[in-house]
């Protein structure tokens, strides 16, 4: 069901679709993978949701089977909320993920295009579906897109993103596992960074964070940082050069209206909101 989230980026998630399958080494200590696995045995209905979609591999690390389990129930669930927020959508999946039908992927379209109170966060590491699909569905202004880039190696995966006509477009480097100096910030509105944490989590390095910062205030991008991560993520904190990153897009859209449809006056000009 949708709910209130301890992500620092977003303020609920929402969560029709569970289950998915490891597709590059982003994916290796995946933190949802470890969710699925609790909540399939802690509740009858949580059970019924998570039920096959991971176990524990041979070295005991929690995987996602590839299993993807359809939530009905949850699917209506932003229409009851009246108040306007940010839901970040499948945080316990990938709604562009191979296995979930076309189908319902429109239902959620749908939903998405008739609560235009909310803001929808929309995170794949399969842009290329989101992509084949994107003429089948409305992108209204309230739906964000974005892409996991994780190193170097996947950077490909931001050429397909901008392809997509999503009004905003971001990219989460969490976990940042390698270097990427010259992330291609074209046609992106925000990019999150954030360490990987929990058991067996891979070290950040800083200049790495450092780099995509310089970066992100070069191109006039707004830079959140998530986490330094690590085993005890709350002991590192997320502080970087003394500060706390919370700069978050404005809505500002190609059409001078922001995400939500609202006119902006051309005298003011779009900025970014630092925290």
């Amino acid at each position: 069901m949708a709910q209130g989230s301890g992500i620092e980026w977003t303020e609920a998630t929402w969560n029709p679709v569970a289950g998915c399958t490891p597709i590059s080494p982003g994916c290796l200590n995946c933190y949802a993978a470890r969710m699925a696995l609790r909540l399939e045995h802690i509740s009858e209905a949580g059970c019924a949701k998570y039920k096959g979609t991971a176990k524990r591999s041979k070295n005991g690390r929690p995987v996602f089977t590839g299993r993807i389990n359809l939530d009905y129930d949850a699917l209506e669930l932003p229409r009851k909320w009246r108040k306007g927020r940010r839901i970040f959508v499948n945080s316990m999946s990938d709604l562009f993920h191979e296995n979930v039908p076309e189908s319902f992927i429109e239902d959620v379209f749908t939903v998405m295009n008739e609560c235009p109170q909310h803001q929808f966060q929309v995170l794949t590491k399969r842009p290329e579906r989101a992509l084949k699909l994107s003429p089948r569905v409305e992108w209204t202004k309230n739906i964000w897109l974005g892409t996991s880039v994780e190193n170097a190696m996947y950077i490909h995966r931001i050429e397909t993103l901008r392809l997509v006509p999503a009004q905003i477009r971001f990219l989460s480097c969490e976990p940042l596992i390698g270097p990427m100096p010259k992330l291609p910030l074209k046609g992106i509105d925000w990019v999150i960074v954030g360490g990987e944490s929990g058991p067996g989590s891979r070290p950040m390095e800083p200049h790495w964070v450092e780099q995509i910062r310089d970066r992100c205030i070069a191109h006039d991008v707004a830079f959140f940082f998530k986490q330094w991560g690590g085993v005890r993520k709350h002991t590192t904190g997320r502080k970087l050069d003394g500060r706390l990153w919370n700069q978050m897009p404005t809505g500002v859209t190609r059409d001078g209206t922001d995400s939500l449809g609202r006119l902006v006056r051309r005298s003011e000009p779009a900025r970014r909101v630092a925290g």
